[in-house]
């Protein structure tokens, strides 16, 4: 059967990609946060229309002030919990309190297969003032159902429910984070100036947007950003691949590549050890002996012949001639002059001639000690 697409080019999800998180930064998070505690009580308390607009003149009763703060804390705990966690919104919705073991010497949350993007189940382990977060919070919930038990005239509950929700995590919460996201002044209101409507616009420079999914990638870039192992960084994330840990939801512009530079050596100029000079000079001290001047002695030739076997040796990377003593047995023989590829060094037998002998065999067929000593 012909399939009639596949003429078709695949798409690059990489240069064609419609929508392109950036991850919040470390000075944007408080400020998101206090918004989003705050602007609940904030909006109701300002007036909408009239000669009074914009004034936060609005008669609240104390109920309702006390509901709105209550919804502002949850919302500020929602948005602290992504960042902490790097849960999806669906996952953190499904959570429960029999999902949470808050007791433990490290304290976590399970997600059950059914409630994971990959369906395999995971345990988060949970930072210490997250969970202590969480308790207060679920602490008051247990007070305002057992209150409202009392007024009822109910049985009076001791422990909240195993089937309670964590949070009452709005469906409208990517239109409530854009204007949290606006009162903060992390975003921008734009207005149309044909329509006269204004919009909310979150993207940057390069034009990448912030939404609830990008709390994710602010959780993995941060987590890069204070030096955690990528591997250690991919198991936090829940991700199969550790590419997409470190490209898709790490934001380089966090990361620190600058104060990285600074564990490199440091390399100033011009500052040559003396040691080093005196070597390179060949004015270090002649009484003592370096490795490739044991060898050169040991396999000086016994008369005034020219000599290209120590430039030929794979024991010598440039030629060292050696000159002994004229006549003087306790001299000891001092380095010469290089004299381009070749140089012919003259030697005088210290006590008589040297004693013949067959030298070492070196690697290489054109080895000038094998035919020295044929």
């Amino acid at each position: 059967m012909f399939n009639p697409f596949l003429k078709v080019p695949r798409a690059d999800e990489k240069t064609d990609r419609q929508r392109v998180r950036r991850s919040m930064t470390e000075g944007e998070l408080p400020r998101l946060l206090a918004m989003a505690r705050q602007r609940p009580l904030l909006d109701a308390l300002t007036i909408r229309r009239g000669k009074q607009k914009g004034r936060r003149a609005v008669r609240l009763t104390e109920q309702t002030r006390r509901q709105l703060e209550h919804v502002g804390r949850e919302r500020e705990l929602i948005y602290k919990t992504f960042v902490l966690t790097g849960l999806r919104l669906n996952e953190l919705a499904s959570i429960i309190v029999g999902n949470l073991d808050l007791d433990a010497d490290v304290p976590y949350i399970v997600l059950d297969p059914a409630d994971e993007k990959d369906r395999k189940g995971s345990e988060l382990p949970i930072r210490d003032d997250l969970a202590q977060d969480i308790r207060a919070w679920l602490a008051d919930k247990l007070k305002a159902m057992q209150d409202k038990a009392r007024q009822a005239g109910e049985p009076i509950p001791m422990a909240l429910p195993s089937n309670t929700a964590l949070f009452y995590v709005p469906t409208g919460l990517r239109r409530i984070l854009d204007r949290d996201l606006a009162a903060a002044g992390i975003a921008r209101l734009v207005k149309n100036p044909k329509t006269g409507k204004t919009r909310i616009d979150k993207s940057d420079e390069r034009g990448r947007t912030i939404d609830v999914h990008a709390l994710r990638h602010t959780f993995a870039s941060l987590l890069s950003w204070g030096g955690v192992a990528p591997r250690t960084a991919q198991a936090a994330m829940r991700h199969s691949d550790i590419k997409l840990t470190m490209q898709t939801y790490t934001d380089p512009k966090l990361l620190d590549v600058r104060g990285a530079l600074d564990v490199l050596p440091d390399l100033p100029l011009g500052n040559v050890p003396q040691s080093q000079t005196s070597k390179a000079t060949g004015t270090d001290s002649q009484s003592e002996q370096t490795p490739t001047t044991a060898i050169a002695l040991a396999l000086a030739p016994q008369s005034g012949k020219t000599s290209t076997s120590a430039a030929k040796s794979g024991h010598a990377s440039t030629s060292v001639h050696m000159i002994s003593g004229s006549g003087n047995p306790s001299k000891p023989p001092v380095l010469g002059q290089n004299r381009g590829s070749q140089s012919t060094c003259n030697h005088e037998p210290l006590n008589g001639p040297y004693p013949t002998r067959t030298p070492p065999r070196f690697p290489g067929r054109n080895s000038g000690f094998r035919r020295q000593a044929q």
